[in-house]
């Protein structure tokens, strides 16, 4: 599903699109700052791509006669970040997910699942009484890191770090700050208040690349062979591992498959896609995805440039367009599929199975995704917006990851307010339980043992009771990498 828009297609774009030519037109004394530069990036990139340019006033084309007006204008703004909110049609309400990052390099990284961590994967929770407090659980540990050596793992809790309880004001200061090391304060669950349990663990921070395929095994349930994936980040540098996967499962001949996101925020559309075609195979040349970008971009590019079809092969190239992977995606050829999930799968999670449900049964349990059907590329600065651009800006490494797409499947349809179990796809609606996680992969785990169940009885009603809070999950340590929740565009 990437978009295949060459060096060359970009400059035509450019000169098809760009009504918005600025004449330098600057006064013999003005002088040009780095900030001005950033700032004259994401004022054409935002006209050139952002999805909803139109709706901005200071996005039209003839908003600046001049360089001199667009650096004059923006000087207003404390800095880049200020600047490129102000583009943002009604952040927080339209525009949800746009950001910018300072660290080009960091970003990239994190879309290939490497971030500085501590290896601990967490969400955050109100407690139940005090609801300013928050306490933290414990979702996976990631293997070789400073966690895991420390002894952190699933199911445990924390509710203090470096001897501060954790609230909903002070959370990030704690423990996203640039520190090197965190002592955490592990705490019994105590119904949702936790309480301190007189165990602090020292974790440091190091760089680490986590591999998203963090389970792929195969469940012998009765008579049935059922494939079980746990699928962590849509990371493409991981597309021929997670293959290999799917040939272990074709291997197996399994009766079904399981495929759990619970804590998938996203991540690459291309490696989506190749996802739907592993678990399917029978759709060639179908149409898995269709793009809907700005008016600018629509009217550049012929209309089949933004349709998707299901792959067959996995193709790779460098950055001298060389081929450097190319293989047969092992295909399942389903008629039905199932799904976990919970609030925190997102974007790419959501445009699989939606894609999918298009063809085939496709069954999730969990509860209700984010709901984010929309995706972005990235943008730097340079004469094409690419990283490979002559005349990259090596005075600053701030690159924009701007909303320019809204995908839908085959129908047109999509889930901007998220996929409900039971409700707009079938399945059951089943929220994780703090207090009783479960080990990954095994039937202890709840929503893993209801998936099994599902698929041996049909019952679509839920088996354990409910007893989280639902509005009580506030956060979790996906949303604070440079990557983010983001389903990506990739560019050649």
């Amino acid at each position: 599903m990437k978009k295949y828009i060459t060096t060359g297609l970009l400059s035509v774009l450019f000169v098809i699109v760009s009504c918005s030519k600025i004449e330098n037109g600057l006064s013999e004394d003005f002088v040009v700052s780095t900030n001005d530069e950033v700032n004259d990036f994401i004022w054409k990139g935002l006209n050139l791509y952002y999805l909803w340019q139109e709706d901005v006033p200071t996005l039209a084309d003839n908003r600046f006669s001049n360089l001199e007006e667009l650096y004059t204008f923006f000087r207003g703004n404390v800095t880049p970040e200020a600047t490129f909110n102000s583009l943002l049609n009604e952040p927080g309400i339209v525009d949800r997910f746009s950001w910018i990052v300072d660290d080009y390099v960091a970003l990239e990284n994190s879309f290939q699942g490497i971030n500085v961590s501590t290896g601990i994967d967490f969400g955050l929770v109100r407690y139940n009484d005090v609801r300013t407090n928050v306490f933290g659980y414990v979702r996976y540990v990631l293997p070789n890191s400073s966690a895991e050596t420390s002894g952190i793992t699933r199911g445990m809790y924390f509710n203090t770090v470096n001897g501060t309880q954790l609230t909903e004001s002070n959370f990030r200061d704690l423990l996203f700050s640039d520190a090197a090391s965190l002592s955490i304060g592990l705490a019994n669950y105590n119904s949702g208040n936790p309480e301190a349990n007189n165990t602090t663990v020292s974790v440091s921070k190091t760089e680490i690349q986590e591999n998203p395929i963090a389970i792929a095994t195969v469940i012998e349930d009765g008579a049935k062979k059922i494939g079980y994936l746990m699928y962590n980040q849509f990371a493409s540098s991981y597309d021929q591992e997670l293959n290999a996967a799917f040939n272990t499962f074709k291997a197996a001949a399994v009766d079904d498959l399981i495929i759990d996101l619970r804590y998938n925020g996203g991540g690459s559309t291309n490696t989506a896609s190749f996802l739907g075609s592993m678990v399917t195979g029978q759709f060639t040349n179908q149409v898995y995805s269709k793009e809907v970008w700005n008016s600018k971009v629509t009217n550049a590019f012929p209309a089949e440039d933004f349709i998707n079809n299901f792959p067959t092969r996995i193709t790779k190239t460098d950055s001298n367009n060389d081929v450097i992977v190319d293989e047969a995606i092992n295909s399942l050829n389903l008629q039905r599929v199932y799904f976990i999930v919970t609030g925190s799968s997102a974007s790419a999670s959501e445009l699989v199975m939606n894609s999918l449900n298009a063809y085939i049964e496709v069954n999730v349990i969990g509860s209700k995704t984010v709901g984010k059907q929309v995706g972005s590329i990235t943008l730097y600065d340079s004469d094409n917006l690419q990283r490979s651009g002559e005349n990259l800006n090596t005075k600053h490494t701030f690159a924009m990851q701007p909303l320019v797409l809204e995908i839908k499947n085959k129908e047109g349809i999509n889930f901007p307010n998220g996929i409900i179990p039971g409700t707009n796809f079938t399945g059951v609606e089943l929220f994780e339980d703090f207090g009783n996680l479960g080990t990954l992969g095994e039937r202890s785990d709840p929503l893993l043992d209801r998936t099994l169940n599902f698929i041996s009885t049909g019952e679509k009603t839920a088996a354990t009771k409910d007893n989280i809070i639902k509005a009580d999950i506030i956060f979790n340590s996906k949303l604070a990498t440079p990557a983010g929740n983001n389903m990506y565009s990739e560019f050649k």
